[in-house]
């Protein structure tokens, strides 16, 4: 235990630390002690052996990196030697390193942008015949209201007007619609097993299914368009604008920084100022 000390005393010497003892006491214990000088001389050694140890294995160049990316067979590089490239594996390597140069994330978000754009054109040209044909309906139910059932052509046609006008507003936002598929999914729902019913029983032209084919096409966009892989995220940093806060008039407000006002005059009154000076 004693000699313990005394080689960690050694130790730190050794790495140019503080000696948890004192040196004159580290020497005297060296001069007296065989086998902390032998244990003294084999560390001095081994921190020399690691240090100037040589270097066998050379870091691999990016050619021969870049070359991992293609299946071509290399011969295995020996200690000390240069890494050989064959010509095949060079060329893969450079076709490798121009996939890699080139902002592959950058283009696949240029893709996904314009697949966006694409679906959010083709939902506002699905909304805009949607929102036609609504008016047409509401326009033909007005000339033919002879009878309590012409009030239900007018609510299908205001129905159809809003799903036109709410594919409209979904193309031109940036948003991911999400909050939209509820209402949409239970409305094609329940419009997909009426038509059904209604076809089966030979009671719908085949002009009116047809039209529900605005619905059910801007439906599958709208899916298409909520899901987190083609979600534009937030705009440009240079089209961004500070949100808008609700705040209060500014007279309303008072200046913290501003003297407050000075106190009102007391008043005494008449009979108590001659009680006063009575006193």
């Amino acid at each position: 235990m004693e000699c313990m000390r005394y080689r960690e005393a050694l130790s730190a010497r050794m790495d140019g630390e503080d000696e948890p003892v004192a040196p004159a006491l580290v020497d005297a214990h060296l001069a007296q002690c065989a086998a902390c000088r032998q244990w003294q001389e084999r560390a001095v050694a081994a921190t020399r052996m690691v240090r100037l140890w040589p270097l066998h294995h050379a870091p691999l160049p990016a050619e021969r990196l870049l070359a991992g990316f293609s299946p071509a067979t290399e011969a295995p590089i020996a200690d000390g030697a240069a890494p050989a490239v064959s010509g095949a594996a060079s060329a893969a390597s450079r076709a490798a390193g121009g996939r890699v140069g080139r902002a592959w994330p950058g283009r696949g978000r240029l893709s996904r942008a314009r697949l966006v754009l694409g679906l959010r054109v083709l939902l506002g040209g699905f909304g805009l015949a949607q929102f036609v044909l609504g008016i047409a309906q509401a326009a033909n139910a007005a000339t033919a209201h002879v009878h309590p059932a012409g009030h239900v052509f007018h609510e299908s046609a205001a129905w159809n007007v809003a799903i036109g006008a709410g594919f409209a507003w979904i193309a031109t936002r940036r948003a991911t619609p999400a909050g939209a598929l509820p209402m949409l999914t239970a409305f094609v729902a329940l419009l997909a097993l009426l038509s059904a019913n209604d076809l089966l029983a030979g009671a719908v032209e085949t002009a009116r299914l047809v039209s529900h084919g605005f619905v059910l096409a801007g439906y599958a966009i709208v899916v298409a368009l909520s899901r987190p892989a083609l979600d534009p995220g937030g705009p440009p940093a240079d089209r961004r604008r500070p949100p808008r806060r609700w705040g209060r008039p500014p007279g309303l407000d008072l200046d913290p920084a501003a003297d407050p006002p000075p106190p009102a005059p007391l008043r005494l009154i008449q009979g108590h100022a001659r009680a006063k000076r009575a006193a």
